[in-house]
């Protein structure tokens, strides 16, 4: 099962009083671990109507609400002020704050539901890939060379060709692939391609060459260069060899890194998304995230997760989290790693692979090191994530729901996984893969995302993952363990209200109540009630962050995600 678990603890108040933080003994079964802090209490809200000393900025009229919380459809409108919901009910109440200045939004029955959040994301890693070559669907390695060497003609000699998306899995030949066919396509070019699971990258020989891989290298803790049967890199880099491998690559310059991270975030409001993680970022990252803030050119709401750097995590415990009064740029998490990913067979397993009988996969941290980075952190007042795929990494889902940890799981990675999934672990294991209703059943939490840009940031095939469990094509009939489906309204909650409350901002967003901040979704048709087939093709016509239209379909139709 590929899952995130984030470990959340108890408090009240954001500022000061009792503090009581929680950390987990790391069991070792499929997964990624937030540790909570500190949590907010959420404002007693009322359901209705609030003062109208003055009018509505925004009103939204003749529309079917889904406020998730409470949990019923509302056949009204909504009214915002200030950047916050100051009505939610019938239309005349709505017309009381009616003045010259308002702008009135008719729906004509349009449905609209609380902006969509992302409770596990890389919004950095996904502006990179938007320039990147695009290997995703690739059928094949010739066809993943071709889009290769199409995209090197168009490049200075001896520029960097980079890529994301590729998936031996999707292959005729399933094996992992070796550098010659590459290079001799691309000689004069270094090349890089990163895995679409992010967790393995393929270069060729220029690259191996300048970033001194070779025969004599040792494989890292944690990591491993594929070598063939004479003992030479193949050109496949596995976790940790990945990782000391891409700290050598040119770093982007900061005007690099604003103009994708811009891309990225105008990428995701135009599918419906109101609020994003970035899971593992470094100082650079955050400059940039603090630049477009502090500009006015980040249209969402973002969470920041530090990434497992010694000195980067040192200064910012020390200085301890950062929380936006604006709710637009938090910095209050740390990300860590215990093992790697399933298809490129780095989680970490208890039994051998099904398919691989001599691999265990990769334990990417020791259990020392994320228990005193968690302590720390914890101290802090920050929270913990950790990426646990493998059952060496999580494995009792009954004692994670009683210990608090969220599961934050990604339903279109069950979907994604399901046709190779089962030759990896075997049916016994599988069971306790992509649980989402075990989850349920067992009082935790669910939130919910898509670890872009390794899945489609489009929440839209969450959703439908989430309640088919199938492909876009409707395959398999029925839907792929279909006990773990999840019903539409709670597909609906773990990508709204309880995805706030994995990021401490359920007291901010996440449900449509009176003085929340107005993030929401309009849907051309409604994804509540349209067939599930359809619910990919729910168009968003407009998304609304704290008051503000961000994406309107018609005025900027590129971002309509169809």
């Amino acid at each position: 099962m590929a899952c995130s678990l984030h470990p959340r603890g108890w408090s009240r108040g954001a500022e000061g009083g009792e503090k009581r933080g929680m950390l987990l003994r790391f069991a070792p079964v499929l997964g990624c671990l937030l540790l909570g802090a500190v949590a907010v209490a959420a404002p007693k809200l009322c359901y209705g109507e609030a003062t109208q000393e003055d009018g509505a900025d925004l009103i939204l009229s003749h529309g079917v609400f889904y406020p998730v919380q409470p949990p019923r459809k509302v056949e009204g409108s909504l009214a915002v002020r200030g950047g916050r919901i100051v009505y939610l009910g019938p239309d005349a109440g709505a017309e009381r704050l009616r003045t010259p200045k308002t702008r009135v939004i008719d729906l004509k029955g349009r449905a609209v539901t609380p902006g969509l959040i992302d409770a596990h994301s890389h919004l950095a890693g996904l502006g990179q890939s938007l320039e990147q070559v695009d290997l995703t669907g690739a059928d094949s390695y010739g066809e993943v060379i071709r889009r290769v060497r199409e995209a090197a003609r168009s490049l200075p000699p001896g520029a960097w060709v980079r890529g994301r998306g590729w998936d031996q899995n999707r292959w005729p030949d399933k094996r992992f692939p070796t550098h010659q066919e590459l290079t001799g396509a691309v000689p004069d070019h270094p090349v890089w391609l990163t895995r679409v699971d992010g967790h393995a990258a393929l270069v060729n020989a220029r690259a191996m060459q300048i970033l001194g891989i070779d025969a004599s290298i040792k494989d890292p803790s944690g990591g491993r260069f594929l070598r063939d049967e004479a003992g030479l890199p193949t050109g496949v880099l596995i976790d940790n060899a990945k990782g000391w491998a891409e700290g050598r690559l040119p770093a982007p310059s900061a005007e690099d890194r604003r103009r994708t991270l811009r891309k990225a975030a105008l990428h995701c409001v135009e599918r419906g998304l109101t609020t994003v993680t970035d899971m593992g970022i470094g100082d650079a990252d955050y400059r940039a995230y603090k630049a477009l803030k502090d500009a006015h050119e980040l249209p969402l709401r973002a969470a920041l997760f530090l990434t497992d750097d010694k000195a980067l995590l040192d200064a910012w415990l020390a200085r301890g989290p950062e929380i936006d009064p604006d709710a637009r740029v938090t910095v209050r998490g740390v990300k860590m790693y215990i093992d790697g990913a399933l298809g490129s067979r780095g989680a970490a397993l208890i039994e051998p692979y099904s398919d691989d009988a001599n691999n265990l996969g990769l334990l990417v941290s020791t259990g020392a090191h994320l228990e005193d980075v968690a302590r720390r952190a914890l101290a802090a007042g920050f929270q913990v994530a950790i990426h646990a795929i493998g059952d060496r990494g999580l494995q009792d889902i009954q004692r994670m729901a009683r210990l608090g940890i969220i599961a934050s799981m990604q339903p279109t990675h069950a979907t994604s996984d399901m046709p190779w999934a089962g030759d990896r672990v075997g049916t016994r294991r599988l069971q306790g893969a992509y649980a989402w209703r075990k989850v349920l059943d067992a009082h935790g939490r669910l939130a919910l995302g898509s670890d872009f840009p390794v899945e489609s940031a489009d929440p839209r095939l969450g959703l439908y993952a989430a309640v088919t469990r199938q492909d876009l094509q409707g395959n398999p009939p029925g839907g792929w363990m279909p006990g773990e489906r999840l019903t539409r309204e709670e597909a609906l909650r773990g990508f709204t209200l309880d995805a706030a409350w994995s990021l401490f901002l359920e007291g901010e967003v996440g449900s449509l109540e009176v003085g929340k901040r107005a993030d929401l979704v309009v849907f051309a048709q409604d994804p509540m009630t349209v067939p599930e087939r359809e619910i990919p093709r729910a168009a968003i016509d407009y998304t609304v962050v704290d008051g503000q239209v961000v994406f309107e379909r018609g005025t900027n139709e590129r971002g309509s995600g169809r």
